[in-house]
């Protein structure tokens, strides 16, 4: 039997999915799981969207349209990644996006092939469940962090499960159209999407794992 850190250490960013669907029941299961997931006086600040199905069909023709008006998307409700995040950060998030369309041979010069394989985000890699993440526009960054706490936990228990996912930001950019198809209220900000499903094994880009900093390069222990 896999151990959680079995879970933790195989979970991984999956970009390409089975044309399997997810049952419901299944889907109900991990997210009552998660919700049991800590956050400041049980506030339980997240909310969630699903669409599988026709529905999801229908939402995705919707992104479409929107994006043949709008090929760069409809701006963002909050700054994905600072202006100047400095040289360490930015070496990471490099070697992650050359590590990434390496497995699929999409070289740098390809610049239509990275863009073609970055459109794949609003299509949800494929994957047969898109889920949103969003919260109330009240909250701050202590409610935001309880948020990622359920998403990891959501996350942890779909790999259990034998299910796969993709964390995506690139969803604030369609936050219009995702609010508006979900009929969200205007109360609450989208945070990002997820791509739910089965991982297909024969996928290259599925191969990659990134690169993890070692505890002594984040952490700072006293007294031990």
């Amino acid at each position: 039997m896999k151990t959680l850190s079995d879970i933790v250490r195989e979970r991984r960013s999956t970009r390409a999915f089975l044309n399997k669907a997810v049952d419901k029941s299944v889907l109900v299961s991990l997210l009552e799981a998660a919700g049991r997931s800590p956050s400041g006086s049980n506030l339980q600040p997240w909310h969630v969207h699903a669409l599988a199905g026709e529905e999801l069909q229908t939402f995705l023709g919707e992104v479409k349209r929107s994006l043949a008006v709008n090929p760069r998307g409809e701006g963002s409700e909050y700054q994905l990644y600072p202006d100047d995040m400095g040289q360490t950060y930015k070496s990471r998030r490099f070697k992650c996006g050359e590590d990434m369309y390496a497995t699929i041979g999409v070289e740098r010069e390809n610049k239509m092939g990275r863009m073609m394989q970055f459109a794949q985000n609003f299509e949800f890699f494929g994957a047969p469940v898109g889920l949103f993440f969003s919260i109330d526009r009240s909250f701050n960054q202590p409610q935001w962090a309880h948020l990622g706490m359920f998403m990891q936990t959501f996350m942890l228990l779909a790999q259990e499960h034998g299910l796969a996912t993709c964390a995506q930001e690139a969803w604030s950019v369609m936050y219009k159209t995702a609010a508006s198809f979900l009929e969200m209220p205007d109360a609450h900000m989208l945070y990002c999407g997820m791509a739910l499903g089965y991982p297909d094994p024969d996928a290259p880009i599925n191969t990659l794992v990134t690169d993890r900093e070692p505890a002594e390069s984040f952490a700072t222990l006293r007294g031990f």
